[in-house]
């Protein structure tokens, strides 16, 4: 009898374990490579577009998959309509064969070069089986340069002691409404912010109203230079967007600023002016500028000038108070004959003055074809500065405008323009630069009250326009430009859309689209 039962409880452990055997058999010849799941969408994308992702599934396998469970998580600072950024489905049996696929809208936010990744998970218990199992996958697409211009204008060199004012630029040209921005500012140090305009509670942080597209403004800051010199200031700015209390950058600006004349401010005019472009055959009256802003005095001090450029007719040189000599084109002012260079008060300024006539003709040497500059180099007390003028650089901007098509643009409305109806223009301007290279050029003008702006050709130049909102002032800043540029060869050009609509007592009348264009550099 024992032996019987022994018999019929092994016949059982035979059994049970065959059972669990075959069930984990079962499981262990399921693969979750059955499922194919994928997502598809855009590799590349425009800051603030909307893009549908699709993340498509099939069952390449012989079980039915039951109470299978989508979970979709979409890139970081994603916008969509209910700011759920983490979104699941429960999805009907998926049965062999079976192929589908469920869609999820957003628009990505981030800087130029981001790379924004979305996730998706489906989980799943294939039929008979007891395990639950999930297949996973991801996209990533990354950011294309942002439609946004954000610009310093800003000096390259400034003085320590001196205040400045400088210019933050903003324009969007997204197809969306831009909400929550800022632009932000990294603490400086060697510059003290004092005041800024519009005005921010901590001088480091403007609130921006929506910017719509084609919408701009600008953020002036004044305040003070404390660096020693020849220490480099970092100024840097961020344009972004809070989302849940989280600043998303989305655009960065950045300038170096080098810091000379710790203790003695020197400049110069020519034909009193700090900026002057001289003509051949002219007569140039130099006035050089001593201020201590240091805060003890300056004894005896010595000033030396040294013109050098073949433009120069060196016999003309004079001084009425310094030492000339024209062969060398120096002139010298020494503390003993000149009673304000004797000593230089805190706050305190002196001036020397020379003249010298520029040829009628000359033939420019190697080092300065293309590039023409008149230069002099002043030393006071070791301290050496160097000045130039230009010589007629010829930096010209051309302006048109056009109704009929041009520039890639198509233009409508009535000509001449009616009452209450719109009609576009093309605003076309072309650059020459004749004989120098020519440093951070822009081009500038207003655009006429009643006049909004439409749209900008071509596509590379939008991250170099703005547009400031407040005062219809546009500025293009073209860059750096080299001599002959737009004249051996096509001019660096922009072609922007206006749209008028006169109103009834314009009738009978002109109508501006847009004040003279400027260009400077």
């Amino acid at each position: 009898m024992e032996k019987k039962n022994i018999v019929i409880i092994g016949a059982i452990a035979v059994i049970v374990a065959g059972f669990f055997g075959f069930l984990y058999y079962r499981e262990r010849i399921f693969s979750k490579e059955i499922l194919k799941l994928e997502i598809l969408g855009q590799e590349t994308a425009k800051m603030g577009d909307e893009i549908i992702y699709m993340v498509k599934y099939k069952n390449n396998g012989n079980f039915v998959l039951q109470n299978p469970k989508l979970i979709f998580q979409l890139p970081d600072n994603s916008l969509t309509e209910d700011s759920q950024l983490r979104l699941s489905k429960e999805l009907k049996d998926i049965y062999p064969g079976d192929e589908d696929f469920v869609q999820f809208k957003a628009r990505l936010l981030g800087k130029e070069g981001d790379l924004k990744v979305a996730q998706a998970w489906l989980s799943y218990i294939p039929k008979n089986l007891s395990a639950r199992y999930e297949s996973n996958t991801t996209f990533t697409t990354k950011i294309e340069p942002v439609p946004i211009t954000l610009t310093y204008d800003l000096p390259s060199k400034i003085e320590k002691g001196k205040e400045i004012s400088y210019v933050i630029n903003y324009f969007s040209n997204i197809d969306y409404p831009l909400e929550n921005l800022s632009i932000k500012t990294d603490t400086i140090n060697g510059f003290n912010v004092e005041s800024a305009v519009p005005e921010s509670l901590d001088n480091a942080e403007w609130k921006l109203p929506v910017l719509q597209k084609s919408q701009g403004g600008r953020i002036t800051i004044t305040g003070s230079v404390t660096a020693d010199t020849g220490s480099v200031l970092d100024f840097s700015a961020h344009l972004g967007m809070w989302i849940d209390g989280t600043f998303i950058t989305i655009k960065d600006a950045a300038q170096e600023v080098q810091v000379i004349n710790p203790l003695l401010f020197i400049s110069e005019q020519v034909n009193g002016s700090s900026s002057y472009i001289a003509s051949p055959g002219q007569m140039l009256h130099y006035q050089i500028f001593l201020r201590n802003i240091g805060s003890s005095p300056i004894d005896n001090v010595f000033v030396t000038s040294r013109i050098d450029g073949s433009a120069f007719d060196l016999s003309t040189l004079a001084s009425s108070e310094g030492q000339v000599r024209s062969s060398e084109g120096l002139v010298a002012w020494d503390a003993k004959q000149i009673q304000s260079l004797q000593k230089l008060k805190p706050g305190q300024e002196a001036s020397v003055a020379f003249d010298v006539k520029l040829k009628d003709n000359w033939v420019p040497s190697d080092s300065e074809k293309n590039n023409t500059l008149l230069k002099n180099i002043v030393n006071v007390s070791n301290i050496t500065q160097e000045f130039s003028i230009k010589v007629n650089s010829n930096l010209i901007v051309s302006q048109k405008a056009y109704h009929s098509a041009y520039g890639g643009f198509e233009n409508s409305g009535p000509v001449p323009p009616e009452a209450n109806e719109p009609t576009t223009y093309v605003i076309a301007w072309e650059i020459k630069n004749y004989l120098n290279n020519v440093r951070n050029v822009k081009v500038r003008a207003v655009l006429a009250p009643g006049v909004t702006f439409v749209g900008l050709l071509p596509n590379d130049q939008l991250s170099h326009f703005s547009l400031d909102s407040a005062s219809h002032e546009i500025v293009w800043s073209v860059g750096d430009l080299s001599a002959g540029a737009g004249v051996a060869n096509a001019p660096p050009s922009i072609y922007f859309q206006v749209m008028l609509v006169p109103n009834f007592s314009m009738q009978g009348s002109l109508a501006s689209l847009i004040g003279k264009a400027t260009i400077t550099g």
